[in-house]
């Protein structure tokens, strides 16, 4: 099976997650911040996996590191449960609406860390996450994951919608990017 477990333990953040690729469960995630849990939740149902996750971090000062340090995590989880890369699609793209809102997502697994991010989110909190981690959240992951990831806003103004259709977005794709069609590395390099 696809799967990996991680804990990752800092001065700021302490993290437990298993992500397993092959089984869509019901997640259950606690970050201590409800709107990024729900939005964790929305990404792990998109892309058709299951994801448990706990952090305690240090939410008296703000919500940098563990939005930070989740990212961070979930990256290295899906590069271990991805392992070699073999057989998967690789690239996938999703144009997502939510109400007034338009989000297009694209994603290579291509092993190269790289995050576009065209958004302006002009709200600074949802109930206590901080907006501005949005963009943080998905630099961790694509650089942890090895993946390139483009996220753009198209169009709309609630900054409930914009970020939660980004997260549902990138869920989408990488439920797609993730599915094996093969057993080939999907490169002509030979590796990824």
């Amino acid at each position: 099976m696809r799967k990996s477990v991680l804990e990752r333990r800092t001065n700021e953040t302490f993290i437990n997650l298993d992500l397993n690729l092959d089984l869509k469960d019901q997640s259950e995630i606690y970050t201590g911040i409800g709107f990024f849990d729900h939005m964790l939740e929305l990404l792990a149902f998109r892309a058709g996996v299951s994801l448990q996750l706990e952090c305690q971090g240090d939410l008296q000062i703000d919500n940098h590191h563990t939005v930070e340090d989740v990212g961070i995590c979930l990256g290295q989880a899906l590069k271990i449960a991805l392992d070699d890369k073999a057989g998967i699609a690789r690239y996938a793209s999703v144009s997502l609406p939510m109400d007034e809102v338009l989000v297009n997502c694209a994603l290579d697994i291509c092993g190269r860390g790289h995050l576009v991010f065209n958004a302006e989110i002009s709200a600074e909190k949802c109930g206590t996450f901080e907006t501005e981690m949005t963009e943080e959240f998905f630099r961790a992951f694509a650089h942890n994951a090895g993946v390139t990831l483009h996220i753009n806003l198209a169009y709309g103004k609630n900054a409930h919608h914009i970020i939660e259709a980004m997260f549902k977005a990138l869920g989408c794709a990488l439920g797609e990017a993730i599915k094996v069609d093969g057993i080939e590395i999907p490169s002509t390099k030979g590796v990824l």
